[in-house]
């Protein structure tokens, strides 16, 4: 391992939970937070609290917390522990709704960078970051939908929009995401796939339909009506972030849908898939469960959805779909916008399904292309990345931490050293 003599500390905040987590902006944010940690940087993250209203909801989020060896209370209003990888978590219930928690935990912590995640709808974590830590910002836009700016935008800001613009960096996870943000967006793909060696585990005959995180904007209606379409096939949901219950109560009245329970590594799912299926109908920046997939030969059914195509590295079996464009001025049992779905034509995803589990040759031509597309892409991956974009960003302001009293030529050795490294 290389030993770095100067060490940053990085606060990366999101309204999303990380405890447990939701989502590939948060799994892709902890994949970064803990080589940074690896490598000796002091990392705190300042979040929200999953959502615990019902004592189910409790019950669940206090389990998959234990899972990862932290007692979590989700009632209370704030929590604070060091996770396995020595991360600081700092969960605030209230974190984006109640001003100044942020910009105390700047002011307490003294960060080099604070990374702010786009899982801020409101923009007010980016507001206080920017005010708190000025030419500190550094803007990570994973969600579409979230961006203060865009065609896709949920709540565009003027405001919010020129402070992601004087941010010292912004950072997307696919070369699709910074052709829709436009400027010079920094391409970091996470480090969620594990070292390899990889391998092509995909099965034909055995294991599940699988769809991951089902409801309305991730195209649950085709699912279901795909299952309805092939009641001799076995179906199996992941219900993610944006399951309601009552996407919850539609699929358990299928019989062949299977509801699965969470789980800590997304492998001990896939390792159950037949196919995956992505209908997702809002504009997706990536897609990490499609490269996951692909990574163990599991075909993947997707649609033309914004970055979905480069996920699955090649347009076969990706299918057109009529995306959501509008939403309604309410929020649906998990706090989203409910949006008005378009009608979609499911046969086009049972036709594609069906030549899969029918045609064994298709079924494994698809599933070998996409493995070995999904590891080539993997093995050019540098686990160091960000570490190496963070070191190099020009100080906006003085500051005295030691890292920043790096001089130019300091900088670039640091950066040689960190690039020749071996490939994690």
């Amino acid at each position: 391992m290389l030993t770095i003599g100067w060490h940053m500390r990085i606060l990366l905040t999101s309204t999303a939970s990380f405890v447990p987590p939701r989502g590939g902006s948060t799994r892709s944010n902890r994949a970064w937070l803990e080589v940074l940690a690896s490598r000796g940087h002091q990392c705190r993250v300042v979040c929200g609290a999953a959502p615990a209203e019902t004592r189910e909801q409790i019950e669940a989020v206090t389990a998959e917390a234990a899972s990862q060896g932290l007692l979590v209370h989700p009632e209370r209003d704030h929590q604070e522990f060091v996770d396995a990888s020595g991360i600081q978590l700092s969960i605030h219930r209230r974190l984006g709704r109640q001003a100044g928690l942020l910009a105390g935990e700047i002011e307490s912590f003294r960060p080099d960078w604070v990374l702010v995640s786009s899982e801020d709808i409101g923009h007010s974590l980016l507001r206080e970051a920017d005010e708190a830590a000025p030419g500190r910002v550094v803007y990570l836009a994973h969600t579409p939908q979230f961006l203060p700016f865009g065609a896709e935008s949920w709540s565009p800001d003027a405001q919010a929009a020129a402070r992601v613009r004087r941010a010292a960096a912004v950072i997307v996870i696919g070369n699709h995401m910074a052709g829709y943000i436009g400027g010079a967006a920094a391409v970091i793909h996470p480090p969620v796939y594990g070292p390899g060696p990889f391998e092509n585990i995909a099965r034909w005959d055995e294991g599940f339909v699988l769809m991951v995180n089902p409801c309305a904007v991730k195209g649950i209606g085709i699912f279901r009506d795909v299952a309805r379409a092939l009641p001799h096939v076995k179906f199996a949901a992941l219900p993610g972030w944006g399951t309601t219950p009552a996407d919850r109560a539609s699929l358990e009245a299928l019989p062949n849908v299977h509801l699965l329970e969470p789980v800590r590594r997304i492998h001990e799912v896939l390792e159950r898939t037949r196919v995956l299926l992505m209908p997702s109908l809002w504009y997706e920046g990536f897609g990490l469960i499609v490269m996951e997939a692909q990574l163990r030969g599991i075909p993947v059914i997707a649609s033309d959805s914004g970055g979905l195509p480069e996920a699955k590295r090649s347009r076969d079996f990706v299918l057109p779909v009529n995306p959501i464009r509008e939403y309604l001025a309410e929020f649906d049992e998990v706090h989203m916008p409910r949006p008005v779905v378009p009608q979609q034509d499911f046969e086009a995803w049972v036709s594609a399904l069906g030549t899969l589990l029918t045609d064994r040759a298709a079924y494994e031509r698809e599933s070998e292309r996409g493995f070995e597309a999904a590891v080539d892409f993997v093995y050019t991956l540098r686990a160091s990345a960000m570490e190496e974009l963070l070191l190099s960003l020009d100080q906006a302001t003085p500051d005295s931490q030691p890292v920043r009293r790096l001089t130019a030529s300091q900088k670039q050795l640091l950066l040689a050293r960190l690039k020749t490294r071996v490939r994690p």
